[in-house]
């Protein structure tokens, strides 16, 4: 499955590694996890990363990226992870390099590398990169099996969500024989501050149901989110899942407002929430999808497109 990946790495001396924009566990733990594969079985190639800051994620070791000019490009291979479209891609340079390779699980969306790898039976980017390493027989050092390790927990919600199969728990297993410290991983991971726990209260007393039905959402407002002193993003992405286990809710939405548009962050425990977040631009997986609407009356439209779909019974 993955020779293409094998045989360009093989082939190029410089490897820039890319993933998508506001990168959450996956995009992280799968580049970093990456890198180091690379740097552990190919010591004479140049390895490089490129994207924003790792944000909560810095724990991970080497998730920091690198500064590479453009002319690094030239003649350099390009390796695209955990990014749907051509849109979410960290740093568009690819464009520039001599050959591109991207590896994913989203829902397919489109064709813009060179060669593609994509397989949405994989719980994550990382089990994908875990995958690869064990298909090629590739040396596993332990800095490399932990980012892939945490890059898998986190989409798979702990190992909670259906996206995992029993390959999910044979990937693991092939990881944490590497040697995982998990007792540092998940203290690194799940700790939080007061103001933190704090912040999720305030988000939690403002979750509402949508109309009597199994859908719930909440709202930030663009002046809400400049009280809280947080970024747009941390907000969508982070506060999402306080809705989750929620008995009766079957579809959860966070909707907030940032920069003249609303950020969607759709899930589900129970439906295909996908073509919705499609109907609006955006994309992701059957149960976890993420999308932009213009303001709160189109807000209002998605929920009604969700109420919908609880009525239908389309799981």
């Amino acid at each position: 499955m993955f020779e293409q990946l094998y045989d360009s790495i093989t082939k190029f001396d410089t490897v820039i590694i890319h993933r998508h924009a506001s990168p959450d566990g996956d995009a992280i733990g799968s580049q970093t996890g990456l890198k180091y594969l690379i740097i552990d079985n190919f010591p004479e190639k140049k390895v490089f990363t490129v994207g924003d800051a790792a944000g909560r994620y810095s724990f991970i070791e080497g998730s920091g990226t690198d500064c590479v000019p453009d002319a690094v490009f030239d003649g350099a291979l390009s390796v695209i992870l955990d990014s749907a479209e051509r849109g979410l891609v960290s740093d568009d340079r690819y464009l520039t390099a001599a050959y591109s390779v991207r590896v994913d699980h989203h829902i397919y969306c489109d064709t813009f590398t060179d060669s593609e790898i994509v397989d949405t039976s994989f719980e994550s980017c990382a089990g994908m990169i875990a995958a690869f390493a064990m298909e090629r027989g590739l040396v596993l050092s332990e800095r490399s099996a932990t980012a892939l390790y945490t890059g898998m927990i986190t989409d798979s919600g702990r190992f909670r969500y259906d996206s995992i199969s029993p390959r999910t728990f044979e990937l693991a297993s092939f990881l944490m024989k590497a040697g995982i410290n998990t007792e540092k991983l998940y203290r690194s991971l799940y700790c939080d501050t007061l103001e933190n726990v704090k912040m999720r209260a305030f988000f939690a007393g403002k979750i509402r149901l949508f109309e009597n039905s199994p859908v719930a959402y909440t709202y930030t407002t663009a002046d809400e989110l400049a009280s809280t002193g947080r970024d747009a993003f941390s907000v969508s992405r982070g506060m999402v899942g306080i809705m989750s286990d929620i008995k009766g809710v079957d579809i959860w939405v966070n909707f907030t407002e940032s920069e003249g548009r609303v950020l969607c962050e759709l899930r589900s425990s129970q439906y295909n929430i996908n073509p919705v977040a499609v109907k609006y631009g955006g994309g992701g997986h059957k149960k976890a999808s993420g999308a932009d609407v213009k303001n709160y009356d189109e807000a209002i439209m998605m929920l009604n497109d969700l109420k919908k779909l609880t009525e239908q019974g389309n799981e």
